[in-house]
């Protein structure tokens, strides 16, 4: 039977305009806007700005809460509107088209003077939502402000296309776009930009969005970003930094699961919303989201002593000290940059079959062989020597289902970019004592640590610590070592998903993913 008096909110029914301009759905606003303090939803003079509009969903949702607010100082319903919409509520539109679904969503009307806008004071027909062609500033190839390709977005693009040259991040002063000062600055800005590197490379963008808004010096701000910045990465290691650093980010809602924000999207190591308050530091109040639900919450502060990342964790902060507290050699010594042997990805240059005088391969989705003869520049002394080969690319920043599988590199063999190396070793039973490591529960959460992308170079293992490797290890053996409690082995252990190596297997299993939206930047 239909029901003839349900009335949908079209907002929560958009489709998102891919997965860098992602439309924020009406529950996840109205969750960001109550970090901010109840009282200012009664007071009039507040001004509210959505620098990154798409859809007017934080315009709309700020606009009823004002009204309920102000009713006692405005009674008049129509003066309170009028007020609200005029003297409060400010946003940049990052398109033209969405532009227009923003002042449908928070005037009615995407005329803010046309007969059916519910604000009857505009003079212009934008009203308050401000889109405005902005252009790319382009310097040795590259766009000054936003990194962007002149490439891949003069050369190779159609003219009539969006530039997706924010305006809001391309002012050298973002005051002088509206020229007055707002109280609370909201939003979700549009993620990354294609940099014209390759297997789709991209760059991030969100974080100049958030610099930019500090700039303006509002009470508050909130918004709402992918979680790849903890661990830093192509373009974040500053932003990062500075974050961690700034004890003004006082709440942090952090999903490990982007779907849980935005149904349907794939975001690589899920997203976060924040509260940065101005006049107040102290601790951050982190929240942990998982299958919709707070798995934990701890006041601390964002960067724990002797480490340069976020551990979204909680209950990890404890179990790293302890292991920190050994001050033993970094596992991540052992994992060499990306290219170890200076062959591109693409790499294809192989023999029909195997022949006496060449050399075993690894390469993307194949294992052949190449000519003895070619000239191998980087690391040709690791060739004639044990080493595990692991994939760059890795799952999707998921620490409890990214598990490694590193393939056995016999001597006389070497890898594409596609794959890092670890080692190289003396012996085969050394290398299985190394890869005993890389199979346990314990070796896999303090990579996961790091971990927050498909990427997987040896940066994100430097939580690990060295073993003795003229013996396998166990996890009851590691546990044991660092003196975890009952409690903190659980913790790993429902943490980590089980897996098992087939050891019998004549085959050797090559796992992977292609490319990494976060593009990383290598050591």
């Amino acid at each position: 039977m239909i029901n003839v008096n349900y009335n949908p909110d079209i907002l929560t029914c958009l489709a998102s305009l891919s997965n860098d301009e992602v439309f924020t759905p009406p529950r996840i606003v109205n969750e960001m806007l109550d970090l901010l303090p109840q009282k200012i939803w009664s007071d009039k003079n507040i001004k509210f700005l959505d620098p990154v509009s798409k859809t007017g969903v934080f315009l709309r949702e700020i606009a009823k809460r004002l009204n309920k607010g102000l009713e006692k100082k405005i009674p008049d319903k129509q003066k309170r509107i009028n007020h609200i919409f005029k003297n409060q509520l400010y946003a940049i539109a990052i398109t033209e088209l969405t532009s227009l679904i923003s002042r449908r969503s928070a005037y009615c009307s995407k005329n803010a003077r046309g007969k059916y806008s519910i604000c009857t004071d505009f003079k212009k027909p934008e009203g308050n939502i401000r889109f405005f062609n902005t252009e790319h500033t382009f310097k040795n190839g590259r766009c000054i402000y936003c990194g962007a390709s002149e490439e891949v977005w003069e050369t190779n693009r159609d003219k009539e296309l969006e530039s997706h040259a924010y305006e809001f991040i391309h002012a050298i002063k973002p005051e002088e776009i509206l020229k007055m000062k707002f109280d609370v600055i909201v939003g979700n800005p549009p993620y990354q930009m294609s940099d014209g590197g390759a297997q789709a490379s991209a760059i991030p963008l969100y974080h100049k969005f958030v610099e930019q808004a500090k700039k303006l010096n509002p009470r508050f701000l909130t918004m709402i970003i992918p979680s790849r910045w903890f661990a830093g990465g192509k373009g974040l290691d500053e932003f990062r930094d500075k974050m961690l650093k700034d004890n003004r980010l006082r709440i942090l809602h952090d999903f490990l699961n982007a779907s849980e924000c935005f149904p349907g999207v794939e975001i690589k190591g899920g997203v976060c919303y924040f509260l940065w308050d101005r006049d107040n530091s102290g601790l951050c109040k982190v929240i942990t989201h998982k299958e919709n639900e707070i798995v934990s919450e701890m006041e601390r502060p964002l960067l724990e002593e002797n480490c340069d990342v976020f551990i979204r964790h909680n209950w990890a902060i404890e179990i790293l000290k302890k292991v920190m507290s050994k001050k033993e050699k970094s596992f991540s010594s052992q994992v060499s940059s990306r290219k170890p042997f200076d062959l591109p990805t693409n790499f294809n240059n192989f023999l029909p079959t195997g022949e006496k005088d060449s050399i075993k391969i690894y390469g993307n989705q194949v294992i052949g062989y190449i000519p003895k003869d070619l000239e191998i520049v980087k690391n040709k002394d690791w060739i004639s020597k044990w080493k595990l080969y692991i994939p760059k690319a890795i799952g999707i920043g998921n620490i409890e289902k990214d598990w490694l599988k590193p393939v056995i590199g016999e001597p006389n063999s070497i890898c594409t970019e596609t794959y890092v190396l670890i080692g190289p070793y003396s012996t085969k039973k050394e290398t299985e004592n190394v890869l005993s490591y890389t199979q346990t529960k314990f070796f896999h959460f303090l990579l996961g640590l790091r971990k927050v992308t498909q990427d997987t170079t040896s940066k994100v293992y430097s939580f690990i610590p060295m073993q003795d490797f003229s013996k396998s290890w166990t996890d009851e053996e590691l546990y044991k070592k660092y003196n975890l409690t009952k409690k903190e082995i659980d913790f790993i252990e429902k943490m980590i998903r089980p897996m098992n190596l087939n050891k019998d297997s004549d085959e050797e299993e090559l796992e992977y993913s292609e490319g990494d939206e976060n593009g990383s930047e290598d050591e």
